[in-house]
């Protein structure tokens, strides 16, 4: 998007009719990234459903303080970072409001990260951050939903590898948290995030492209840490496409290699 000339309006520039992304890959009127964030969507309303009927607790009475902002600006805290736990899942996080926040933003990158899509992977994950009980009833649950007809549509195989050649993507970056409840045992926070989700290869269909959500996630104190007991999704708040060139396949998949990701902390 760019400034109008002195009109105080501004232009955005519509892709134009050829050169998509990945070789000219024709894309219908409702994409298959567009078709499994639905999907993905109806998989982590599954996980909120088994996690809530699993808490064991009511919803806590606690709210923010009065002289509390609902959004924090996001400033150097003087908390040291949080340590990485098992399979170099972050772990530890503090036992107050940043914390908490801390643990939202990083659970959100890791639920949606490749490693979901393999069975080893995902029951460790779901294991280090839900609630013990809520992480058992989850794993056979997510193991059906990540089902090898599910991988298929998106191009993996039953074990969740791509193709040879190609870079499976997804990912999830948050932009920003939001106490919306908090004590000594509870919180509830929400993670505003940017996902990247598809396959970048030279014979993909499916093109790497973004999604905007937000995302809630129920939080109990348990064992020393910060756990997951429910959580929800919806979409946006989205902002207007620019007007960055599409990157090609292979410099997506140079960028996955060559870009880790973040561990977040207030």
């Amino acid at each position: 998007m760019s400034l109008g000339d002195d009109t105080g309006q501004t232009r955005t520039r519509l892709p134009e009719g050829s050169g998509d992304p990945y070789g000219g890959a024709r894309r219908n009127g409702r994409s298959s990234s567009r078709s499994l964030v639905t999907v993905v969507g109806v998989v982590v309303l599954l996980i909120a459903a088994i996690a809530f009927a699993n808490r064991g607790g009511g919803d806590s009475d606690g709210e923010e303080g009065a002289d509390s902002p609902k959004a924090a600006a996001t400033a150097p805290s003087g908390e040291k970072p949080v340590s990485a736990g098992a399979a170099g899942i972050p772990a530890g996080f503090a036992h107050d409001r940043q914390g908490a926040e801390s643990a939202a933003a990083n659970y959100s990158v890791v639920l949606g990260s490749d490693g979901m899509f393999k069975k080893d992977s995902r029951h460790s994950i779901l294991g280090a951050i839900y609630a013990p009980d809520a992480a058992e009833k989850l794993r056979p649950a997510m193991d059906q939903a990540y089902s090898a007809d599910f991988l298929s549509k998106l191009g993996l195989d039953a074990n969740g590898n791509p193709p040879q050649g190609s870079t499976f993507v997804s990912r999830t970056i948050p932009v920003g948290t939001r106490v919306e409840q908090y004590d000594d045992t509870n919180a509830r926070v929400a993670v505003w995030y940017m996902g990247l989700i598809g396959m970048s290869g030279e014979k993909s269909t499916d093109p790497v492209t973004t999604t905007w959500k937000t995302w809630t996630f129920e939080l109990q104190w348990i064992d020393g840490d910060w756990k997951i007991s429910a959580d929800t999704q919806k979409d946006g708040p989205a902002p207007v496409p620019g007007d960055d060139r599409a990157a090609s396949s292979e410099e997506i998949s140079k960028a996955v290699e060559e870009y880790g990701g973040f561990t977040y902390a207030r």
